[in-house]
């Protein structure tokens, strides 16, 4: 009987994985450069980040996490700032006054546009367009429309299409892959801004201490967020704090159960501010997830508290963040 070689098979093994992770990639790399051409190529449009989503073939929620993560900037960031480097070419071209080209940009007034236009270049547009034309044989050069982008993406003309490069902090992510089993939770919901969530937590203590949940081995807290912040009003963002209760436990009036389900989840730790989170979901959605291999599975994700404010100053929180995998 033939005998098969460990090493011959460990070999095979770590290719078959290295190409499954660059196919991923790529699944990824197009969608986010598909969604990157049909916003250059729309700059004076509304943005419909629900159309970019579904024709990325994502939901609205990680579509939005993985462009953020791979770009280095939300949709709505890359458009304005594609539209104000366009609205710099303009100034410079000087074919047009400073208000048409205001509007052309999205702003209403001259001075909004003037404040903006500051933010970005450190001078107002009339000081931005050169008062004569340079001489001959002058060494001097026009000013640079293109702001500091990681990404590369710029706006052009003649328009040429824009090919990223995936941003990234250079920073290692330690993820692991769990096997979660399902959590039986209590919650109480937050509707409106995410960063006010801390209301719903208060009514959830108000409502779990007496009935003497917090107490319970199987207490953690847990934040549950459903609707993606780009997309959603922020009035109307669905998220529910939430207090892990063991399966007997009888949730007392004004908690509402929901149920997080067993499965292959990939997570890793955020240690730090809260106001960080939204940057750590960005790196993993946009920098661990298209090189790993896996895809987004169906479920929810999710934050586990391990600590709590009231216990450790804000560079010690530790927050532990779970992704669904298919």
């Amino acid at each position: 009987m033939k005998m098969r070689n460990p090493g011959q098979a460990a070999t095979r093994g770590a290719l078959y994985v290295s190409r499954v992770k660059s196919e991923t990639r790529s699944f990824y790399e197009l969608a986010v450069q598909g969604a990157i051409c049909r916003i250059s190529a729309h700059l004076d449009e509304a943005l419909d980040l629900a159309a970019l989503a579904r024709a990325a073939g994502l939901s609205p929620f990680h579509f939005h996490r993985i462009f953020r993560g791979m770009v280095g900037e939300t949709p709505l960031e890359l458009q304005r700032r594609l539209r104000m480097e366009r609205a710099a070419w303009r100034v410079l071209r000087g074919d047009l006054s400073i208000t048409s080209v205001a509007f052309d940009a999205g702003y209403e007034t001259h001075e909004s546009f003037t404040r903006a236009f500051r933010n970005f270049y450190g001078v107002p547009p009339s000081g931005f367009r050169p008062s004569a034309p340079a001489a001959a044989g002058d060494c001097s050069r026009p000013p640079q429309v293109e702001l500091a982008a990681a990404s590369g993406i710029h706006f052009s003309t003649p328009a040429a299409e824009n090919q990223f490069i995936p941003f990234s902090r250079g920073a290692a992510m330690n993820v692991t892959i769990k096997e979660m089993p399902e959590l039986r939770l209590g919650t109480v919901r937050h509707i409106g801004p995410y960063q006010h969530i801390s209301e719903a937590f208060q009514r959830l203590g108000a409502i779990a201490g007496p009935a003497g949940l917090i107490s319970g081995p199987a207490a953690a807290m847990i934040g549950v967020y459903h609707d993606d912040p780009e997309t959603t009003p922020p009035e109307e963002l669905r998220s529910d704090a939430a207090l892990a209760v063991s399966p007997e436990a009888q949730l007392p009036e004004g908690l509402v159960e929901l149920r997080l389900p067993a499965g292959r989840y990939a997570s890793m730790t955020h240690v730090g501010p809260y106001t960080q989170l939204g940057d750590a979901w960005a790196r993993f959605m946009g920098e661990w997830l298209p090189n790993s291999g896996h895809r987004v599975g169906v479920g929810m994700s999710y934050e586990i508290y391990r600590n709590t404010p009231l216990e450790v100053p804000p560079a010690e929180l530790r927050t532990e963040i779970y992704l669904p995998l298919a």
